[in-house]
C-alpha cells in the first residue's frame, strides 16, 4: 500500500470525525435559545441580561464547532503527517 494513500485515508476519516464537534455546539445553542425565549416570556423586564447571558454562552458554544472545523481542513488540505510519515519509513 502507498504510504500517501494511507495518511490521506485515515485524514479523511480523522476530518470526518472532527467535524462531528460541530453537532454539540448546534444543539446546545438551540436548548439556549429556547430557555432564553422562556425566560424572557416569565420576565420581559430581565431581557437585555437574559439576551447578552445567553449570546455569549452562544459565542463559547460555537468556538468548540469551528476548532472542530479548523482541525478538519488541516487534515484535508495542510496535512502535515504526509511527510513525517514518510520520513519515518525513509523513503
Amino acid at each position: 500500500m502507498d504510504p500517501r494513500a494511507f495518511i490521506l485515508g485515515c485524514s479523511a476519516i480523522g476530518a470526518g470525525i472532527a467535524m462531528i464537534a460541530g453537532i454539540g455546539p448546534g444543539i446546545g445553542q438551540g436548548y439556549a435559545a429556547g430557555k432564553g425565549a422562556e425566560a424572557v416570556g416569565r420576565q420581559p423586564e430581565a431581557r437585555s441580561t437574559i439576551m447578552s447571558t445567553m449570546l455569549v454562552g452562544a459565542a463559547v458554544a460555537e468556538t468548540t464547532g469551528i476548532y472542530g472545523l479548523i482541525v478538519a481542513m488541516i487534515l484535508m488540505f495542510a496535512n502535515p503527517l504526509i511527510d513525517k510519515y514518510i520520513s519515518l519509513l525513509g523513503m
